[in-house]
């Protein structure tokens, strides 16, 4: 019995730092010094869908502060009522579930979790890939890239962000926040990309 409550002790303390956001989310050489599992993710997104990692890093920045478990707030009736919350969006990426249904049909990604930060960057390589596919958005543009995620690939053509003018606002703090990720990432990524091994023996 002893055994067995330690194993579970250990397990739960062990979910709760690989599941906690970063320390410096400002800092996104620290980020990936303090996750090396998510510089690893990161660069395979990158490898795979041929999308800087400060664009999404920078939007995910935004939608969840890297809460593995965020979730939008919560609709009421009267003001009072709780009823339920106002959009599916959920975990890292924030994304929809008709929106995350579509990307594991596409990538056959069937195990692929919302609260996974793998996943969850993965889905937003997929995303920000199709926006330049469907709507010629570079994906180094943060900037237009995010409205293409807050809005959708239709809403972005229907220039719905034209009457949101605090989602521009949020969109160019994305933007903003890629060029210092970016900035960040040119200073450390030599040294992330260096085994374990050779950290430990240098």
């Amino acid at each position: 019995m002893k055994v067995q409550f330690t194993v579970i002790l250990t397990a739960l303390i062990l979910t709760g730092c690989a599941s906690a956001p970063p320390e410096e989310p400002e800092n996104l050489c620290r980020i990936f010094e303090e996750k090396r599992d998510w510089y690893d993710a990161a660069s395979d997104m990158r490898d795979k869908w041929g999308v800087p990692i400060q664009v999404p890093m920078a939007m995910m920045y935004q939608e969840s502060s890297f809460k593995h478990d965020a979730v939008p707030p919560r609709d009421y009736i009267l003001w009072i009522i709780p009823w339920g919350r106002v959009s599916s969006a959920y975990g890292y990426s924030q994304a929809k579930t008709a929106t995350w249904d579509d990307y594991v049909r596409e990538t056959g990604n069937s195990w692929s979790s919302r609260d996974d930060f793998e996943d969850a960057i993965d889905f937003m390589g997929w995303f920000i890939s199709k926006s330049q596919t469907i709507n010629g958005v570079s994906k180094w543009d943060a900037y237009a890239q995010y409205l293409n995620y807050h809005e959708g690939w239709g809403g972005y053509q229907r220039q719905t962000y034209r009457q949101k003018r605090w989602l521009m606002r949020t969109a160019e703090r994305v933007k903003a926040r890629a060029s210092r990720y970016g900035a960040q990432l040119r200073q450390c990524e030599d040294e992330l990309k260096r085994g374990w091994l050779w950290r430990l023996l240098f």
